[in-house]
């Protein structure tokens, strides 16, 4: 398992991914707003999603995990 976790903190802006999706390596799995600019968050591994954790509108702190990979 492989956690995608947010680098800044800020709020959800948008979900690029669903449950079940294959992603690659540097893919964009959410997108942050913080201080009026859009952040997006990348998987650092490949992998199939297994859990999103966040959903749009939410604030979420810097280390929180946004998506589960398998």
């Amino acid at each position: 398992m492989a956690e995608v976790e947010a680098n800044i903190t800020g709020t959800v802006w948008k979900v690029e991914v669903s449950v079940g999706d294959t992603i690659e390596e540097g893919d964009t799995v959410v997108i942050l707003e913080s201080m009026k600019m859009e952040m997006p968050i990348e998987a650092e591994d490949a992998g199939t999603v297994a859990e999103i954790r966040v959903e749009e509108g939410q604030s979420v702190q810097e280390g929180d995990v946004l998506v589960v990979l398998s």
